[in-house]
């Protein structure tokens, strides 16, 4: 019987260089409010919410050099409602909808 206690509090976890590689909460071994992922390069890939370990809210995804790759929202951990992509070029790709992670 393990007694190794599931993750809680605060946390920054980093890539094998140093780099920080995410930065966010956890209660009871889950991913819980704000969390933001990092490239190597210092850029925030991506940015959202946790409830109870799942996406919730708005997301929002980044190339490498800054510019918006793609924008939607989780509701129960499932893609729901308007989902933009973005060309390189920062101009629109495609739009979505989605509901229960289906377009």
């Amino acid at each position: 019987m393990s007694t190794k206690q599931p993750k809680s509090g605060p946390v920054k976890e980093y890539f094998t260089d140093g780099a920080v590689m995410s930065v966010g909460r956890y209660a009871k071994g889950k991913k819980i409010g704000p969390w933001k992922f990092y490239l190597r390069n210092g850029v925030v890939r991506a940015a959202g919410k946790f409830v109870a370990g799942t996406c919730e809210g708005r997301w929002v995804w980044r190339r490498e050099h800054g510019g918006l790759l793609q924008v939607g929202s989780f509701k129960n951990g499932k893609q729901e409602g308007m989902w933009k992509r973005y060309q390189k070029n920062g101009k629109p790709y495609d739009t979505g909808a989605y509901r229960a992670s289906k377009k």
